[in-house]
C-alpha cells in the first residue's frame, strides 16, 4: 500500500508523456503518478488504447495531430522531424502544475499561464544526443543526410528546456546529461520498482539465464545472443521489437524467444532464472531491480544507470567491455558465486514505490515553492 501526500488529490495537475504505445518503465512511472493525481488528464503525441493499462485508459487522454495519420502506431518513431510541431498542439489548461515524463518531446509541452512545470526526465532527447545510430542505423550517407536534422533537433531540445521550471532525473547518470546538454541542475529520484509484487519464490533456480528487454538496437541484445550461441547455455528472451527477426536469424537452438509476456509470467521467470543478463548501457534500468527483488542476480554492462542499481558481488556482477567474451566471462563469474536471495532482495528494496513517491513529493513542493 502506497501513502500519497494528502494534498495531491486536490491539486490541479496535467500529465504529459511522450507517447502511449506500450507498457515499459516510463509508463509504469506514469501509472504511479496517475494513482497519486486522480483528476489529472494526460497529454501525449500518440495513444494506442489496446497497448496500455486500464489505469492509463481510465484517464482523459489528449493527443496531437499525429494520432490521425494512417499507420502511425507502427511508424511514429520515423516521424521524429514532426515532433516539434506536433507537441505544440498539446495545450493543457486549468492546471497549476504540469508534470511531464519525458525522454523525447513531452518536456516541450508549454504549461498553462501561471502554472509550474516539473519534468521527470528519463534522459535528454535520446535520438538527438546519444544513441542515434543505435536507434536508426548508421552509414556515411545516412549520417550526412541526417546531420541538419540532428542539429535542428538538438537546438529545439535545448531551447525548450527553458519551458521547464524544475528537472528531476531518474539517476545521477541522467542528471549529468541534463547539466551537460541543458546547463541545468536536476534533483535525482529513482523510478519506482514494485517490490511488493516482485518477490522471491520458493522454487530453486532452473538451468537457464534470462533477458527481459525491448528488442531494439541500443539494448545490445545481439551481444547476449552471440555470446550464448557460442557457449550453448540455455537463454530465454522476453520482449518484442524491431530487432526480433535479426536476432532469430543469428541465434542458436539453445536460445528461446518468448516475445511478450505478462507481469505474472515475467515474475515467474525472474524467480526461476539462474541470472538476468543486461548487456546495454541504460539511463537507469528497472528490469535489473525487478529481478533482484525476486532474489536473483544480474550480469550487467558496467556503465550508465546499472552502476547505481547493481552492487558488485551483492546483487550481481559487471562486465566492462561490450564484447561477447567479456560477457561470457562475467556469466561464468556469476555462476561460480553463491548468491543469498535475501541479500539480493535487500539491495532492491530501497527502490520501492513508496521511496519514489516520497522523493517525488519533495520535488513537487520545491517546484511549487519556486526554489
Amino acid at each position: 500500500m502506497v501513502d500519497y501526500p494528502d494534498n495531491w488529490g486536490n491539486m490541479r495537475v496535467a500529465l504529459a508523456h511522450d507517447w502511449l504505445t506500450g507498457m515499459r518503465g516510463g509508463e509504469k512511472v506514469l501509472e504511479v503518478l496517475c494513482r497519486g493525481f486522480p483528476r489529472a488528464e494526460l497529454y501525449t503525441l500518440v495513444y494506442n488504447r489496446a497497448a496500455v493499462s486500464e489505469t492509463l485508459n481510465s484517464r482523459v487522454v489528449h493527443t496531437s495531430p499525429l494520432q490521425h495519420i494512417p499507420g502511425v502506431m507502427r511508424h511514429y518513431r520515423r516521424m521524429l522531424p514532426l515532433f516539434p510541431a506536433a507537441v505544440s498542439f498539446l495545450r493543457p489548461c486549468g492546471a497549476e502544475l504540469l508534470i511531464s515524463t519525458s525522454h523525447c518531446a513531452a518536456k516541450a509541452v508549454r504549461p498553462p499561464r501561471g502554472a509550474r512545470h516539473l519534468c521527470y526526465c528519463f534522459t535528454p532527447m535520446r535520438y538527438a544526443w546519444s544513441f542515434y545510430e543505435e536507434y536508426f542505423g548508421g552509414g556515411r550517407l545516412k549520417a550526412l543526410l541526417c546531420k541538419p536534422l540532428l542539429a535542428m533537433l538538438r537546438n529545439w531540445d535545448r531551447g525548450t528546456a527553458g519551458r521547464v521550471d524544475r528537472f528531476v532525473a531518474i539517476s545521477r547518470h541522467v542528471a549529468n546529461r541534463i547539466r551537460r546538454f541543458y546547463g541545468r541542475d536536476a534533483d535525482v529520484v529513482y523510478p519506482p520498482v514494485d517490490t511488493e509484487f516482485f518477490t522471491p519464490g520458493r522454487e530453486r533456480p532452473d538451468n537457464f539465464d534470462l533477458v527481459v528487454s525491448a528488442l531494439v538496437p541500443y539494448k545490445r541484445i545481439d551481444l547476449a545472443v552471440g555470446a550464448y550461441t557460442r557457449t550453448g547455455r540455455p537463454l530465454k528472451i522476453v520482449g518484442v521489437g524491431s530487432e526480433l527477426p535479426r536476432l532469430r536469424r543469428i541465434a542458436g537452438a539453445n536460445i528461446e524467444f518468448l516475445e511478450w509476456r505478462g507481469d505474472g509470467e515475467v515474475r515467474d521467470l525472474y524467480r526461476r532464472c539462474r541470472c538476468l543478463v543486461f548487456p546495454g548501457e541504460e539511463d537507469f534500468g528497472i528490469v535489473p531491480l525487478e529481478v533482484q527483488a525476486c532474489g536473483r542476480p544480474v550480469v550487467a554492462y558496467g556503465r550508465g544507470g546499472a552502476l547505481e542499481t547493481v552492487r558488485e558481488g551483492v546483487g550481481g556482477v559487471f562486465f566492462h567491455t561490450q564484447d561477447e567474451q567479456s560477457l561470457i566471462d562475467a556469466v561464468e563469474r556469476c555462476a561460480a558465486l553463491r548468491w543469498d536471495p535475501d541479500a539480493v532482495r535487500a539491495a532492491a528494496e530501497p527502490f520501492g514505490v513508496q521511496s519514489f513517491v516520497n522523493g517525488f513529493a519533495a520535488a513537487v513542493e520545491r517546484c511549487l515553492a519556486r526554489e
